[in-house]
């Protein structure tokens, strides 16, 4: 029986203990689902609780118009580097065997380095780090896992409050009238919120499909209703064609992820999926004014996990095979205006590492009938 067990919840838990981690990009902040952050919720028992904590990086340099790289940016040295470290603690509660709650408390530490954001002659380094943007709300599945153990649906409603700072500020060299430096918002990429209270809606499913494989998707939808949060951006000072950037967006983000899930022993199973990660041109609610850098990225999403009793490890490691960085507002009516096509850039990463450890605290054991016991194995 335990080892049956075993399997299920070690495939569970790989499928999306890093369930929508943005891809690394310039364009598509740090964020997560609000709720359900692992689909092994689906074996919480009423007052069991799972605590722990998903550390992320990403290191962004490709420089985008559209699909196509830029790569005379790295060969001039003219690139904008982030590097992002991102670390989620949350806890899920049990309330009933398909009724869970969640609430995930992020931190982050970012630097910046560019030319163009310092006199475009000399390069260097913005930071920011702190309390980032906390989340919470329920999660229900649709199917009890005792009277359907091969495949389960959980939809989830959460909501995001600007806990993080969004006008987190630093110093910039060569800007001031008589190219002094002064102290500036930092680039909205790397600012720890977004100053916008939102609605997530999301989805886990996971079907087994053989013995020892399962199937599974995810994804969430953030709806940010504030069109800007009122931070200067100084981009208007780079270029009269970006004066309706002046102010930062609060714009809508999403992500799905797909696969295939194989568990190769009762403590280790292997995944290998697909996700897609978007920041979009237009909001779902709300206008659209203000500076956002659209984007989008598809990624190959290999993972592994470690379960041992109630502990467990997780790495995924999404490769980039496709990067965009769409037409904005500002790029479409300036091209518009103007004749003239125009799409701005963005910088995008190769990679992103994403370990997840987790712990549950149960305080009833999951009965599964003797009848179902073979569905596990």
């Amino acid at each position: 029986m335990l080892k049956n067990l075993y399997f299920l919840i070690s495939a569970l838990i790989l499928l999306s203990t890093n369930l929508v981690r943005g891809q690394g990009c310039v364009a598509i902040r740090h964020f997560s689902s609000c709720v359900g952050s692992s689909l092994e919720n689906n074996l919480l028992g009423t007052g069991d609780l799972q605590i722990g904590v998903n550390y992320r990086y990403f290191k962004s340099f490709r420089h985008f118009r559209g699909t196509e790289e830029e790569p005379d940016r790295l060969a001039n040295n003219t690139e904008v580097i982030n590097h992002s470290h991102a670390w989620d603690f949350f806890a899920t509660y049990g309330i009933s065997k398909r009724v869970y709650t969640s609430i995930t408390i992020p931190t982050v530490i970012n630097t910046r380095s560019s030319l163009y954001e310092h006199g475009r002659n000399e390069r260097h380094v913005t930071f920011s780090r702190g309390l980032a943007d906390i989340r919470f709300g329920f999660g229900y599945w649709l199917f009890d896992i005792e009277k359907s153990p091969n495949g389960n649906l959980a939809l989830g409603l959460g909501v995001k409050l600007p806990t993080g700072s969004y006008n987190a500020s630093d110093i910039f060299y060569n800007v001031g009238p008589n190219g002094e430096p002064q102290t500036r918002p930092v680039d909205q990429s790397i600012q720890p919120g977004d100053g916008g209270f939102g609605v997530t809606l999301d989805f886990q499913f996971y079907q087994k499909i053989a013995t020892d494989f399962f199937g599974y998707a995810s994804g969430f939808y953030l709806i940010n209703p504030r069109e800007t949060n009122g931070v200067r951006t100084f981009r208007e000072t780079l270029s009269p064609i970006l004066e309706n950037e002046a102010i930062m967006a609060v714009p809508d983000q999403y992500s799905l992820r797909g696969g295939l899930s194989y568990t190769i022993s009762p403590s280790f199973s292997s995944s290998l999926g697909a996700r897609f990660d978007c920041v979009p041109v237009k909001d779902l609610i709300g206008g659209n004014e203000g500076f956002r850098r659209p984007g989008n990225v598809l990624s190959i999403d290999p993972g592994l996990s470690f379960m041992k009793s109630n502990f467990s490890i997780n790495l995924n490691v999404p490769f980039a095979i496709r990067r965009e960085r769409p037409q904005s507002i500002t790029d479409l009516q300036t091209e518009e205006l103007t004749g003239t096509p125009r799409n701005g850039d963005a910088a995008f990463s190769d990679y992103v590492i994403n370990l997840g450890v987790t712990y549950r605290f149960s305080n009833n054991k999951v009965r599964i009938s003797p009848e179902l016991q073979d569905t596990f194995n």
